[in-house]
């Protein structure tokens, strides 16, 4: 576990130093379990997608007669905009 974060252990160190700081030692564990929780949380519903990409989901099937929507449609790249080269150029003048 700790092979892939040896690489990034001075970076990981100077996070922790200014979240000690920034919170103080006394709001440490409360950060600590809020992050935990976070982290249960994503992995849960990262596992729930995936279950649900791969079909092996504990849910009721899908009837089989439904209908598959028509495939999204492929979006256009945007024509780019023609800019006079001298358009900066120009500024109105005053005069008075």
């Amino acid at each position: 576990m700790l092979s892939g974060l040896t690489g990034h252990l001075p970076e990981i160190i100077i996070i922790l130093v200014v979240i000690l700081i920034i919170w103080g030692p006394g709001k440490l564990p409360d950060v600590g379990a809020a992050m935990g929780k976070g982290i249960r949380e994503f992995r849960k519903a990262s596992s729930e997608t995936h279950d649900a990409v791969m079909g092996t989901s504990t849910a009721t099937p899908a009837p089989a007669a439904q209908v598959a929507a028509p495939p999204p449609t492929p979006v256009q790249p945007a024509e780019p905009v023609a800019v006079p080269a001298d358009a900066t150029t120009h500024q109105p003048s005053v005069s008075g």
